[in-house]
């Protein structure tokens, strides 16, 4: 079996609004990834389980569209994923899980490469049914990330595009990760989501102003326009601020309060939130961090 790796991804914009069709922009992250791999030993029994659970999941759900028998003698044979992508952290780890199982194991595998919009929508809705195992539910877009290796923008839910972004520059601006220091647990916070959904100053707020600043986020980063983008960006992190409370990071509340009024810098959530990383977008990459001088920056972009 080749062990091939897949790497993490960042969801840019878009958390819970691709959701309600709002756009999404998500770009591989090639510092952590993860591949399928074997241990005779048996050491690591606890990836080995949770890929045997995944596996009759599969075979309950989806027998006709994997190799099970051969699945499931590798994983007696002590098959696990390597991978250092911090589980809860909103950065793909289950995705990638799901992409190396689809390479390896799918009866009639999409190629990752050259695909139309009609075969994304497909491989998008196979991931996302495997994904549905670790969430409850999933709208795939992690694991096609993780899979395609290419930023993706997401339209609607069923149209999803490869992109071309502006290539890195050696200025000051940046775009960044902080670590708020605990896992977080997408499940419950989706479902926070679905019942914030059931109200309808929610659902109006959500579908009119986050998906305009979202929206027009996507337009500004993805043409290279810095202005309007960061001129959205302060709207999308005031709205979040005020909407999104229960799924900022504790830890994280005051400073995201403070980038907002000193315009320093301006965080929003990577993924679901509730814990893991937040994503935070700087003008001044030195100024955002003698600002966040408490917590770890890791720059993923520089413009």
């Amino acid at each position: 079996m080749k062990q091939a790796s897949f790497f993490a991804k960042i969801l840019l914009f878009g958390e819970y609004g691709i959701i309600e069709n709002a756009k999404g922009l998500t770009i591989p992250f090639n510092f952590y990834k993860g591949a399928l791999k074997f241990d005779e030993n048996k050491a690591q029994t606890e990836s080995n389980q949770s890929l045997i659970e995944f596996s009759n999941y599969l075979l309950e759900q989806m027998p006709a569209q994997f190799a099970m028998d051969k699945l499931q003698q590798d994983l007696k044979k002590g098959m696990y994923f390597d991978s250092d992508i911090p589980q809860g952290y909103g950065v793909g780890s289950s995705g990638a899980l799901v992409a190396a199982v689809y390479d390896a194991y799918a009866i009639d595998k999409i190629d990752s490469e050259g695909l139309s919009k009609n075969k994304i929508a497909e491989l998008k809705q196979i991931l996302g049914k495997m994904e549905s195992f670790f969430h409850g539910t999933s709208s795939g877009i992690d694991p096609l990330i993780c899979y395609m290796n290419i930023p993706l923008l997401i339209h609607s839910k069923n149209n999803i595009d490869t992109v071309g972004i502006p290539q890195e520059k050696d200025g000051n601006g940046a775009i960044f990760l902080i670590n708020s220091g605990v896992p977080g647990k997408t499940g419950p916070m989706v479902q926070a989501f679905f019942e914030k959904m059931k109200h309808e100053g929610f659902r109006n707020t959500m579908r009119r102003e986050f998906k305009k600043y979202n929206d027009a986020c996507i337009d500004a980063f993805v043409n290279g326009n810095t202005d309007p983008l960061f001129s959205n960006l302060k709207d999308l992190s005031t709205w979040a601020f005020i909407n999104f409370r229960p799924m900022i990071p504790q830890r994280l509340i005051q400073a995201w309060e403070n980038g907002i009024q000193s315009n320093d810098y301006y965080l929003k959530l990577c993924g679901s939130g509730g814990g893991g990383y937040v994503l935070g977008f700087t003008q001044d990459f030195e100024k955002a961090k003698a600002a966040l001088s408490d917590f770890q920056l890791e720059p993923v972009y520089r413009f």
